[in-house]
């Protein structure tokens, strides 16, 4: 193990291409921030204002083809269908992060790997051992506190103007992707009731069928939109939840392909037409109909987050994400004598593992699926990972905006190219 790291120091700033990359994907995430917290203040503002009733009743509005067994809230069709699109982006990043980004290195991969493995495990740990007595319904929230929020995390990074070192927002990135696999794989394995072996066999037809026409370069959106949804049907009729057949769909899209000696980056290219649908659309109707929970004024406030199920959530997301990230890389550096890198130091990390304590999205969806949308339980978790989310936000933004005059020196002296290039000259030779 020490052998990785002799010769790469920890969190180092990575080559120019994969700078630019991490910094694209950094910025549309923030718009898509954004988005998701104006959507998700406006449902709590109208869940709790004398018009609440009609809040909940356009949420649970119902419509769709019952022969299809897709007559469903509007609720639901956010969750379960618009969300999948959000899901096909996190599969199209996390096939480019296992092929061109940090990933595919064994050195890089390890360290963001073992900390969203250990900022999963610490949270869901909280979690079980304050709510031990509450008996197997309410432990089945054991992962609601485990996913982090990219979108959510760059936001607060707009809002307090970090100039956040690049080797620090890469390792938040690739983070993020390694926790979305993990949330998926969780999704999937252990949200999964009434399993048909049938519809998820049958989807695979479909799925092989958008692979082939990937593959071969086949863009017309009449061939693969409707290969997309024959697939996420049949899953979402095989019990696992739907949002599944995003994630396998995004896999199969190919990072690039040559055509005539000439590389054409088709991850890149679908991923620029799909993130705006996704971030712009789908994830703030999303947020809009799963934030919206009616507290009942002060006194609900105080009850629900004094329920176990909510002190749970809040302190996996406010302490185990801390515990799990920033603990990790640190008993990890000490144990294979890996060195920080000379622009950062352990409050920087510390920093960073307190914005993986931001859970939305996915916190959200495992909430319903954990204990039953619109159930207590399932409202107490939500109001728990927006004040957990909210809480984290807020203690990242003191740390990081202590050090914000240092990365100001890192981010200065990073953009200087002074035989004009175009890339800057701390990358050359990389």
């Amino acid at each position: 193990m020490p052998g990785i790291f002799s010769s790469l120091p920890l969190l180092s700033r990575g080559s120019w291409e994969e700078s630019r990359r991490v910094s694209d994907i950094l910025r549309k995430e923030t718009v898509g921030g954004a988005l998701l917290l104006l959507a998700a203040l406006a449902a709590l503002i109208w869940a709790n204002s004398p018009w609440s009733d009609s809040y909940h009743a356009l949420r649970d509005t119902t419509f769709g083809p019952e022969s299809l067994h897709l007559h469903l809230s509007l609720g639901t069709w956010a969750a379960d269908g618009l969300l999948a699109i959000f899901f096909f982006i996190v599969g199209v990043e996390l096939k480019r992060e296992f092929v061109e980004g940090d990933l595919r290195d064994l050195r890089r991969a390890a360290m963001p790997i073992v900390a969203a493995v250990g900022g999963m495990t610490a949270p869901a740990l909280i979690f079980v051992a304050i709510n031990l007595q509450g008996g197997a319904a309410a432990l089945n929230g054991w992962a609601v506190p485990t996913a982090t929020d990219i979108a959510f995390a760059v936001a607060v990074l707009a809002v307090i103007g970090s100039h956040l070192p690049t080797a620090l927002r890469t390792f938040l990135l690739t983070l993020a992707v390694v926790d979305d696999l993990l949330a998926v794989t969780v999704i999937a394995v252990f949200y999964t009731d009434d399993l048909n072996l049938l519809y998820l066999g049958a989807a695979l037809i479909p799925l092989a069928a958008f692979g082939f026409a990937m593959q071969r370069g086949v863009t017309a959106w009449w061939v693969l939109v409707p290969l997309g949804i024959i697939t996420w049907w049949l899953v979402h009729q095989s019990g696992v939840h739907a949002t599944i057949a995003g994630v396998l769909l995004g896999f199969l899209v190919p990072v690039s392909r040559h055509v005539k000696g000439k590389k054409i980056a088709v991850a890149e290219r679908v991923e620029h037409r799909i993130r705006p649908l996704s971030a712009g659309i789908a994830v703030p109707i999303f947020a809009f109909f799963a934030a919206g929970v009616t507290v009942g004024g002060l006194s609900g406030l105080t009850s629900t987050l004094t329920d176990p199920v909510s002190v749970g959530v809040t302190a996996g997301l406010v302490v185990g994400k801390v515990v799990g990230i920033f603990g990790t890389t640190f008993v990890m550096a000490k144990f294979t004598r890996a060195r920080l890198d000379d622009d950062l130091r352990w409050i920087d990390v510390f920093g960073v593992s307190l914005l993986g304590g931001i859970g939305f999205t996915v916190s959200l969806l495992i909430g319903d699926l954990a204990f039953g949308a619109g159930s207590l339980e399932a409202d107490h978790a939500k109001v728990a990972v927006l004040f957990g989310s909210v809480l984290s936000a807020v203690l990242a933004s003191i740390v990081l905006t202590i050090r914000n005059r240092a990365y100001r020196v890192v981010a200065e002296r990073d953009r200087v190219d002074d035989d004009g290039d175009g890339i800057p000259d701390v990358y050359q030779g990389r």
